[in-house]
């Protein structure tokens, strides 16, 4: 049996013995946990160099918040946010693999210029240029799952089934990749918890985590800090919501995901090297 392993640029990430962290810098105003903390270039550079000591695989950039009821962003001020903070890590980090959060092809194609591997894209690569776009460059692709757009996505989100219809969308966007010449190992999936979804529907994925192994690609999971967390803590500040983000991650791992997106990076890493331990034998 091959190893398995997620190729993004000229970066080969094996997947299986450990998890893989992702950690999450966000360059914009409004963010629902740390909007505006790092907006200005060279403290963002900053953050995402401290995520990389912390033990971040990747850090992953974004320039648009995708809040529930967060506007869309004009591109042209999207670049303007993540460009510079992309350049200035790629300069300061030459060996960190760096992740581009966009939906938008336009800032996809500068940001791999720029020296992105991945492209995290919460739309499932919906803008009929992106997948060309991370075809041509040889990047990661990130493929979620939303229900709507940020605007509308919590407005009363329905399912029938939320694991099987997510994980047709999901099955679809593999194969409409795959099609546009994209390598299926360049590939990962992300079943949008938090992205038009109500708590049982977020609960309800997390369970089946493993369900989502049979695409074939990577798997991540992104939980860190959303609002299922505040509701069942009854934690308000996102940013206080580290223990349920941490029972999340491990939990994510046990179920399957090769990956989790997550802001907490240190001490992410530390409890994932003991479940790596106990799931994976990763120690």
């Amino acid at each position: 049996m091959s190893e398995r392993i997620w190729r993004c640029r000229d970066h080969v990430l094996p997947l299986g013995t450990r998890t893989l962290v992702m950690g999450v810098l966000n360059v914009t105003p409004d963010s629902f946990s740390d909007g505006g903390l790092f907006a200005n270039a060279a403290d963002a550079v900053a953050y995402g160099t401290r995520l990389a000591d912390d033990g971040a695989d990747i850090v992953d950039v974004g320039g648009e918040s995708t809040r529930p009821g967060a506007a869309p962003v004009d591109v042209d001020e999207e670049r303007r946010r993540v460009i510079p903070v992309i350049e200035g890590l790629r300069t300061s980090r030459p060996d960190l693999v760096l992740s581009i959060d966009t939906r938008h092809s336009r800032v996809a194609k500068e940001a791999v210029a720029a020296g992105a591997s991945i492209v995290n894209d919460i739309s499932g690569g919906q803008d009929p240029a992106m997948l060309p776009v991370v075809q041509e460059a040889a990047a990661g692709l990130v493929l979620m799952h939303m229900q709507g757009d940020p605007r509308t996505m919590q407005v009363e989100p329905h399912y029938d089934d939320v694991v099987a219809e997510v994980h047709e969308f999901l099955r679809e966007r593999v194969e409409s990749a795959v099609f546009a010449g994209i390598a299926a190992e360049s590939l990962c999936v992300d079943p949008g918890v938090g992205f038009g979804k109500e708590l049982a529907h977020n609960l309800a994925l997390l369970r089946a985590v493993d369900r989502f192994r049979d695409l074939d690609v990577a798997v991540m999971v992104g939980a860190s800090r959303k609002r299922f967390i505040g509701t069942l803590t009854g934690v308000e500040d996102p940013a206080a919501r580290m223990e349920g983000s941490i029972a999340a991650a491990v939990l994510s791992a046990g179920n399957g995901a090769d990956a989790v997106r997550v802001h907490d990076v240190a001490e992410t890493v530390r409890a994932l090297r003991v479940a790596d331990a106990i799931v994976r034998d990763g120690a």
